[in-house]
């Protein structure tokens, strides 16, 4: 039976263990052994399709990063009124948080303890910055008020949309994640926009 197991696992469906073990444990917490016994196979066999622990962190919060810089480059987030394009992007990183759940949590959760850490902390102030220039430009064109201090609006949104891991379950009653993003660009940008 171990050998079939071996045999189905594959790099993705051991990242996925990996991953909710960090969640539940810490990355600091989680040993090769507590991984090696969720996932139900042998260390040996994990060494298979990785490195060590700290591959499997590169790989968990390199998903979650593509996920959301892909936001970026995506024609919303890069052609029109820079104010729309906030928008757009703060939906998508809705969206992003929803459907990589696990993996955000894991990056929201890195404090730089590791090389991977200091990696993913320094990609995220770059994907932070690059949110925040589309805010500064809003302001710029007078359609957010600026009297509200762009870095402070910058981590309140933030705060918002990332404080979504604590609560959200996917499949639970409730708002869809396009509910929830609706809402959170109803609440964060009704009090920034200026008036018409």
């Amino acid at each position: 039976m171990t050998t079939a197991r071996r045999d189905t696992y594959t790099p993705e469906t051991l990242l996925a263990v990996a991953v909710r073990i960090f969640n539940e444990r810490g990355y600091d917490g989680t040993s090769m052994e507590h991984l090696s016994k969720a996932a139900g196979i042998s260390k040996s066999s994990i060494y298979h399709h990785v490195s060590g622990k700290e591959e499997l962190l590169r790989r968990a919060v390199s998903r979650a990063l593509d996920g959301l810089f892909a936001i970026l480059d995506e024609e919303h987030a890069r052609v029109g009124r820079a104010v729309d394009r906030l928008e757009y992007v703060t939906r998508r990183m809705v969206g992003v948080l929803t459907a990589e759940l696990p993996y955000v949590t894991l990056l929201l959760r890195v404090r730089g303890n590791t090389e991977t850490e200091e990696w993913a902390l320094e990609r995220r102030r770059d994907f932070d910055h690059q949110v925040a220039e589309l805010f500064k430009a809003a302001v710029a064109d007078g359609d957010l008020r600026s009297d509200v201090e762009v870095r402070l609006a910058t981590r309140l949104l933030f705060g918002m949309i990332n404080s979504i891991v604590e609560w959200y379950r996917p499949g639970g009653r409730g708002m869809d994640d396009e509910q929830i993003a609706e809402a959170v660009v109803h609440l964060a940008f009704a009090g920034l926009r200026t008036e018409d």
